[in-house]
């Protein structure tokens, strides 16, 4: 596996920010933009995947990391709950709904997937480095 410098090059997070403007597409063009809690809730939802991925990248440790990347996948099941609530209020139909779910899915499996990848690295991240032994 390639070294990532930066959380835009993961994978999970460019499916996640996909994702995320797919949502706020649906939250501009259909009636849920006239349901302003519901349609501020399931785009705070959608957005906080890909933001907690970054975080966790972005705090240089992979426990932390691990840990963000177990809230981001729960923001995950939370929108695709959501969607079934935008199915049943008419502002999706059925095929998109699908669409949507089975696409939230596979990026809940690829978080998954990585979280066990990492739960396998003897690597902490790099606020861990001792930087004073490295020093003398």
């Amino acid at each position: 596996m390639a070294t990532i410098k930066r959380f835009e090059d993961l994978e999970i997070w460019q499916d996640a920010r996909r994702l995320s403007k797919e949502i706020i597409s649906i939250s501009k063009n259909t009636e849920l933009n006239k349901d302003f809690k519901f349609n501020a809730q399931i785009k705070d939802s959608s957005g906080s995947v890909m933001d907690n991925i970054a975080e966790g990248f972005e705090r240089n440790g992979n426990i932390e990391f691990r840990q963000f990347l177990s809230i981001a996948k729960g923001s995950a099941g939370e929108t695709r709950s959501q969607l079934y609530r935008v199915l049943d209020n008419d502002y999706i139909d059925e095929e998109k709904l699908k669409y949507l779910v089975n696409e939230y899915e596979r990026l809940s499996i690829k978080i998954h997937n990585f979280i066990t990848y990492l739960n396998k690295q003897d690597f902490k991240g790099t606020k861990f480095i001792d930087t004073k032994s490295s020093n003398s």
